[in-house]
């Protein structure tokens, strides 16, 4: 099994103008995941996936062998081209991968102790895909044609206390796992048998806003006054 985390970072972010290279924590949001990837040694290489020079510029400022830079062609770095695509581009001009792990920038919270616990889970499962989530204790709800709204996760009349309710997995967006040939065969980032992985609850939150950016800053800075590596 041969693993590249791939990266995707575009130049014309339009929520935050420029947030792969701001600094968060003390160093740029790109580097958090990045460095998650590199410090693990299940991760084979590391491509940061870009069409913009100052990002590439970036990322090269790790001195790492096993972090490249692919540059993505136009059509796969517009507003309305999916993630796929530019992963599908990588998976069809190179084939010297088994697996491909699809890491978002916008989820610093990831780190390299989640990737290594994770992908090793992976490998001994025997599963098609992986993907990470967070367990969530909500009461949630479903809106009806005719205005109404039922349970869909517990019985009103038999509410469960928190410590007897097993809560939601929820996707947080930190990374999918899936080999390239289902890749190539389904275009989809996850397929098949999926296994998941669960990462804490703090790291539901990704950084697509301002607000975004506050609270994960904070959150950072608490783990760093703890003396964790966020």
């Amino acid at each position: 099994m041969k693993i590249t985390a791939f990266i995707p970072v575009r130049g014309g972010s339009k929520g935050i103008p420029g947030k792969n290279m701001r600094e968060l924590g003390g160093k740029p949001l790109l580097h958090w995941v990045m460095q998650a990837c590199l410090g693990t040694e299940h991760v084979d290489r590391v491509v940061v996936a870009t069409d913009s020079d100052k990002i590439a510029e970036t990322a090269l400022q790790i001195k790492n062998p096993k972090l490249e830079i692919f540059r993505r062609s136009p059509e796969n770095c517009t507003d309305t081209a999916s993630t796929e695509s530019a992963m599908l581009e990588y998976a069809e001009k190179f084939s010297d991968f088994t697996h491909m792990l699809l890491v978002q920038a916008t989820s610093p919270l990831l780190r390299k102790e989640h990737l290594h616990e994770a992908l090793g889970n992976y490998k001994k499962s025997g599963k098609d895909s992986m993907m990470s989530f967070v367990r969530q204790f909500h009461f949630v709800w479903k809106e009806e044609n005719d205005g109404s709204v039922t349970p869909v996760n517990y019985n009103p009349q038999k509410r469960p206390r928190r410590q007897d309710f097993n809560g939601l997995l929820v996707e947080n967006g930190a990374f999918y796992l899936t080999s390239r040939d289902r890749l190539l065969e389904t275009r989809c980032r996850i397929s098949g048998s999926i296994l998941p992985y669960e990462m804490p609850e703090e790291s539901y939150f990704e950084i697509d806003s301002e607000d975004d950016w506050k609270i994960i800053d904070l959150i950072i800075k608490k783990h760093q006054q703890d003396g964790k590596n966020a």
